[in-house]
């Protein structure tokens, strides 16, 4: 059994027999939360919104020449009648290392 999915998928069936997945993990030197995310496929609403968001932060960050900073982002997803609010553009702009520049 060196193919994780293959694990992954007998760690499912002693699941199902009603098993512990934490000592059928243990037992194949396994960890859960790899389990659990091979259980997962796609990722959540929040993270695929998240991921739309941010291309729309890159384009107006871009367009700005990089000059606007999360609050004037903010404005312009607002204008472009994209509800979102500021402290998730704060993040996702952290996430992505985009800064806005002061003038000089």
């Amino acid at each position: 059994m060196r193919d994780p999915v293959s694990r992954y998928r007998f760690i499912e069936a002693e699941k199902v027999g009603g098993r512990s997945v934490n000592r059928t993990c243990v037992v194949l030197q396994v960890s859960r939360a790899a389990y659990y995310e091979w259980k997962q496929p796609e990722p959540s609403q929040r993270v695929q919104e998240d991921r739309e968001l941010a291309e729309e932060i890159k384009a107006v960050h871009t367009r700005s020449r990089g000059t606007y900073g999360s609050p004037r982002v903010h404005r312009e997803l607002r204008q472009r009648g994209v509800r979102c609010g500021r402290k998730r553009v704060e993040r996702l702009m952290r996430d992505l290392d985009l800064e806005g520049r002061a003038p000089r």
